[in-house]
């Protein structure tokens, strides 16, 4: 489901009794398209998330970290110039269209109260967060700044008059009181009716609408299925999250849908249910929009390689002709006498093959003798050839290897990894270094911590270089070490040397979900002691070797993670 109008509603009446009165405390912009303001109320410190990303725009509170940036923005400035130690007055939806109106008390430079009202538009693409006086609504400032080239019906600009989104001729359904979902076409097909519905009624996104229209097509009495479903999104929401394996696709709602098939799970509020549903979703896309460049250069540095190696072995294939040239100059120097300058061919026979006739080519320009050792030097030169040929294609599937492996840790990193991997691109000569980074050693972020079932503590290396310290530096030699079997991952610690099976299993399901088959049905993982695990010289960052291991077989599962990452009480 998308953060349609309907969903917006059931998130407005999930918020504004908890937040009510609340005291904003702090404000963070972690992201381009995204705010977090931190507000307190009723003894605790809420995080709300603002986001007007154009994919996963919506409203909510998130226990998901987030790392604020070293210098914050001029829109962040402005809001903590004109918001800091405001009231929280209201949440309000506009109708039940996508817009979420923030209204707080404030004082100002000369202190004087005034009311400031925060903006939210959920519109895709032209998602947006305002800052509006309420008294005149003048625009203080906008997350993102619009001009009339860009659109000709609003300027959303500091110091322009705040123009609301045009107006749809549409009925807010929780508040329409002619029923006119009784017009529906008779016709049985619940999509055409959902269509019909979307344009009858606000904030009805596909969903919305086709769940509504199948329940109507279900029940013996419409106007009691109609009521029942909006008084459980007004007053009893149940998120639920269905999971249709045949589809591959997660689908949330703010209650059970019966009109999504596959496995549906409960959460105890929205917020919960759009952390779940968002987190690797948007995690993943601002990792790429802040990694873009690393993963440009990666996926080249992949394709040169990948390229090279397709010549390598076109050049050992060839080298397998070889004896081929061997034999027409051994053939060539028993008949000399019969060939004669200015030849092109010449047919001779093969006394490797019982005397059968071989054709063999000729330079007209060359002696007999010098057509004989010419091809004796095409021999000799691919038999050379053969051990480099070797070695390049050893050294070029390590290469590809490693940055296979890079592209997994990107897939599987958090926006602060990315700093440890451009670190490690640098060090390997792949990334050009600045003069004054030179002087300055890059500082690693941490490992991820998680604690077994046992209170047992388990690490996990999320790039090569955490990989490298946490196993050959931090890790005591009697700890156990763990990896997916031959793919790309991260290695996992735990920190003790007789953990339980339990332990074992939970440290293996780590392994499998932060490696590159994390959406597989059973991945193999080794584990085995520290102390066997080694590195080669002159090996790749995160590359080790080991041996004596045994193979634990998991399936990746993402509630078990999370349920580690909770640190014991």
């Amino acid at each position: 489901m998308s953060f349609d109008g309907v969903f917006t509603h059931a998130m407005v009446n999930e918020l504004a009794p908890l937040l009510a009165g609340a005291r904003l405390s702090r404000i963070s912009q972690p992201y381009p398209n995204e705010l977090i303001i931190t507000v307190r109320a009723q003894r605790h410190n809420y995080p709300l998330l603002l986001s007007a990303h154009p994919s996963y725009a919506r409203l909510q509170i998130t226990e998901i970290p987030f790392v604020n940036p070293d210098k914050p923005t001029n829109f962040t400035m402005t809001l903590r110039k004109y918001l800091d130690g405001a009231i929280l007055k209201s949440i309000q939806q506009i109708d039940n269209d996508r817009v979420v109106h923030l209204t707080f008390t404030a004082r100002n430079e000369i202190g004087d109260q005034e009311n400031l009202v925060l903006i939210i538009e959920m519109m895709g693409r032209h998602s947006n967060i305002i800052l509006v006086n309420q008294a005149d609504q003048r625009i203080i400032d906008t997350i993102r700044h619009v001009s009339h080239d860009q659109n000709r019906y609003r300027l959303l600009l500091p110091g322009a008059t705040y123009i609301a989104p045009p107006a749809q001729n549409e009925a807010n359904p929780f508040t329409a009181t002619e029923p006119l979902y009784r017009t529906l076409p008779a016709t049985g097909d619940v999509f055409a009716q959902a269509k019909v519905l979307q344009q009858t009624y606000q904030g009805f996104g596909f969903d919305t609408a086709l769940e509504v229209a199948t329940r109507l097509a279900q029940a013996d009495d419409q106007d009691s299925a109609w009521q029942d479903f909006f008084q459980t999104i007004d007053n009893a929401p149940q998120p639920t999250i269905t999971h249709d394996p045949s589809k591959k696709q997660l689908q949330f709602s703010p209650c059970q849908f019966v009109s999504q098939h596959g496995t549906q799970t409960s959460y105890p509020t929205l917020s919960q249910l759009l952390d779940h549903f968002y987190r690797d979703k948007a995690q993943l896309d601002r990792v790429h929009q802040q990694g873009g460049d690393l993963i440009r250069l990666v996926q080249n540095e992949l394709k040169k390689n990948k390229k090279k190696y397709r010549k390598l072995q076109q050049t050992l294939a060839a080298s397998e002709k070889a004896d081929s040239y061997r034999i027409k100059g051994e053939i060539l120097t028993t008949y000399l006498h019969q060939v004669t300058r200015g030849m092109t061919e010449i047919t001779l026979p093969n006394f490797y093959a019982e005397e059968e006739p071989l054709k063999i080519s000729l330079s007209n320009q060359l002696t007999p003798s010098k057509n004989a050792q010419k091809y004796f030097t095409k021999y000799q030169k691919l038999k050379n050839s053969v051990h480099y040929v070797n070695e390049q294609l050893a050294t070029t599937q390590q290469e590809i290897d490693y940055f296979q492996g890079v592209l997994t840790q990107i897939d599987l990193a958090a926006p602060k990894d990315l700093q440890d991997i451009q670190a490690e691109l640098r060090q390997q000569g792949y990334l050009r270094t600045k003069s004054k980074q030179k002087k300055q050693r890059p500082k690693l972020s941490q490992p991820e911590t998680f604690y077994a079932s046992d209170g047992t503590k388990i690490l996990v290396g999320k790039n090569n270089l955490q990989n490298d310290r946490l196993t050959l530096k931090t890790a005591r030699k009697t700890d156990i070490w763990l990896h997916a079997k031959d793919i790309p991952g991260s290695h996992v610690i735990i920190t003790t040397a007789e953990p339980s099976e339990k332990t074992l299993v939970e440290a293996a399901n780590l392994a499998a979900y932060y490696s590159k088959a994390r959406l597989s049905a059973t991945v193999p993982v080794d584990t085995v002691a520290v102390k066997k695990v080694h590195k080669p010289n002159g090996a790749k960052p995160g590359f080790v070797i080991y041996t004596g291991q045994k193979t634990v077989t998991v399936t990746p599962d993402e509630q078990l993670v999370q349920k580690l990452a909770q640190q014991p009480k």
